[in-house]
Formats: C-alpha cells, sequence, structure tokens
C-alpha cells in the first residue's frame, strides 16, 4: 500500500492546533466571567443566566464578519486590532436594540495554522470582549490547506446578548420631530474597503507605508484603526434617558441603516453641515473622484451610530455622551413623509 501518511503531511497539524488552544484559554480568562461557565475547549461554550432583573427576558443574537479589511491587516502584517473590529461589528448590532451582550464565539480559518498570527488575532477579540464587557466563551479555529493564500486567514464572529423585552428599543416610539444624534466614528470602520483599496492601491498606487499629510501617519496606520464599540455607552444611555431608535452606521451608509429603525410615515432630515467629515474620507472622495451620494450610501462619514431621541431629551443626551468621552452632535430631525418622497433627505 505504500508509505503511510499523517494528517501533518496533508497540511493540517492537530498538534500545532492544540497549543493555540492553550493560548486561547489564557485569552478567554481575561475577558468577564459572569455567568461563564467551564473553559475553552469543550464541544460547547456554556453560560447560565442571570435574570433576577430581568422579567421578561429576550436573547438578541448577531453574526458578522470584518470584510476586505482583513487585506490592510495582512498588508501590514499586522493582527492585533482586526479582532476588535470583529466584536464591534456584532456587539454593536446587539446594543442597538437595547441588549447587553452576555457572550461572544469566534471562528478563525487559515490555509496554514501560525500560531503567532492566530494568537494576535484572538487578543484582539479578547481585547475587544472586554471592552463590550462580554465573555469569549469560545470558538473555531480551522487549518484549511489549499483554501486561502499564503498569509492570510478569514474571520467571523457572533454573540448573544439580553434585554428585557419592555426595553427593546424597535423605533416603534419614534415620531415628528424627534432629534438625530449622531456618534462620532474612529474613522472607516469595517465598511467600504473594496472601494478603499480600489482607490488607495490601484487608482493612486499607494503603499500602506505611503505616509499621508493630512492623516498625520501612514495610509496603512489610518486604514487599520478599529472599529468603535458603542455597547457599553448606549447601555449607559438608555438605561437612564429616553432613546426611542438606535441605528449603527455600518455597509450602506446613514442613507441605508437609519432608515431601518424609523417608521414608515417619517423620514429624516440629516443636516450635512452638522459635524466635520474626519481627513480619511475626504481624502478618499477627493481621491477617488466619488460623489456624495456615493459617500453617503457607502461610508459611515464620521458618523458610527445614531440616537433618536424626543426634543426635550437633545442637550441631556449630548451631555451625557460628552461625560462618557464620546464626541457626538445634533444632525438632523424626524419629519412626516409623504408617500411618494424618499425616507432621507440631506440639507
Amino acid at each position: 500500500m505504500g508509505e503511510s501518511l499523517t494528517y501533518a503531511e496533508a497540511g493540517v497539524d492537530i498538534s500545532k492546533a492544540n497549543d493555540l488552544v492553550n493560548t486561547i484559554k489564557k485569552l478567554a480568562k481575561g475577558t468577564p466571567r459572569s455567568g461563564v461557565m467551564g473553559e475553552i475547549g469543550g464541544f460547547g461554550g456554556l453560560y447560565s443566566l442571570n435574570l433576577a432583573n430581568v422579567s421578561n427576558p429576550v436573547l438578541v443574537s448577531s453574526t458578522d464578519g470584518v470584510g476586505t479589511k482583513l487585506k490592510i491587516a495582512f498588508m501590514m502584517d499586522k493582527h492585533d486590532t482586526i479582532g476588535i473590529d470583529l466584536v464591534g461589528m456584532v456587539v454593536n448590532d446587539i446594543a442597538v436594540q437595547g441588549a447587553r451582550p452576555l457572550f461572544f464565539l469566534d471562528y478563525l480559518s487559515m490555509g496554514h495554522l501560525d500560531n503567532k498570527v492566530a494568537a494576535s488575532v484572538i487578543k484582539g477579540i479578547a481585547d475587544g470582549c472586554t471592552e463590550a464587557q462580554c465573555a469569549l466563551i469560545g470558538g473555531e479555529t480551522a487549518e484549511m490547506p489549499g483554501m486561502y493564500l499564503d498569509g492570510e486567514y478569514d474571520l467571523a464572529g457572533f454573540s448573544v446578548g439580553l434585554v428585557d423585552n419592555a426595553k427593546i428599543i424597535d423605533g416603534s416610539g419614534i415620531r415628528n420631530g424627534h432629534r438625530l444624534i449622531g456618534i462620532a466614528s474612529t474613522g472607516l470602520h469595517s465598511n467600504g474597503f473594496s472601494l478603499v483599496r480600489k482607490i488607495c492601491f490601484e487608482k493612486c498606487s499607494y503603499g500602506v507605508s505611503t505616509h499621508i499629510p493630512e492623516f498625520g501617519r501612514t495610509l496603512g496606520e489610518e486604514l487599520i484603526t478599529p472599529t468603535r464599540i458603542y455597547s457599553q455607552p448606549l447601555l449607559n444611555l438608555v438605561r437612564d434617558l429616553p432613546i426611542h431608535g438606535l441605528a449603527h452606521i455600518t455597509g450602506g451608509g446613514i442613507d441605508e441603516n437609519i432608515i431601518r429603525v424609523i417608521p414608515d410615515a417619517c423620514k429624516v432630515v440629516i443636516e450635512k453641515s452638522s459635524w466635520e467629515i474626519p481627513p480619511v474620507f475626504q481624502f478618499l472622495q477627493k481621491a477617488g473622484s466619488v460623489s456624495d451620494h456615493e459617500m453617503h450610501r457607502t461610508f459611515n462619514n464620521g458618523i458610527g451610530m445614531i440616537a433618536v431621541v424626543p426634543e426635550a431629551s437633545t442637550q441631556d443626551v449630548l451631555d451625557r455622551l460628552s461625560a462618557m468621552e464620546e464626541p457626538a452632535y445634533l444632525i438632523g430631525e424626524i419629519c412626516g413623509r409623504e408617500n411618494s418622497e424618499p425616507q432621507v433627505e440631506w440639507k
């Protein structure tokens, strides 16, 4: 029958994977552990629900990836913050419904397992979980020879949150006259990177090490900036103040995301000059000759989250965000809408 072959010779090293699991266990222990039962390494992650202060519990789940921002991490050989992006993209979607994220799981797949890179990625995930105050309770690291280019990998995440049914934020309380408060992003977050790469690396022929005067740092350093995790500031807001709608501004920009939370009978009127567009967006628009319409529907343009609040509470919300060192702006209002009108109007 010839020479006996092994799984390792086929490209999958189980011993190396076991070593990585031990590293992940240490990283996971550094995330919030309330409710966690057992350790990383079982067939499933166990989490005990504390429902003492929740009369009608509802679980909220979300899953997402990082998209082609991964390409920036590959180009820079920098992998310690892309996990923060992953957590942010998932838990921000849970937070907009008023839910507290409980736990997080990840999926990391590589052609050939590089324990140093994998540990760096998962450390970023653990850092993101710590910021979001949720537990990293499990995941999967897969070695898949022949599936990826050398040095590349794929990444996905999943989280579950908890909210009392009476406190779900679903936009049903939004009325004409309510105000829109935009909470600042940290930059591009994790959306629009296919267009970003086409502008920067194809049209302009820049590299990640190219110094961009407008940024005061290299192109790569600007592009790799992690997604802001809003879950804790938002939970602080909804605990004490009337928040009737929240929109996470991701792919599709303000135009596509704000309409997900407002009633059909309403429209939003956005005041374009109400916040300063960060340099990275101005740079991309000029370098790529991108129209205003395309910028609005592709990027967050400096606004990573929008809260819809009663007019009387506007200043209280702005003051609370300022106290939490979250830059925020009054960017628009809710108005009545005729059937033929678009739901988003820019002024």
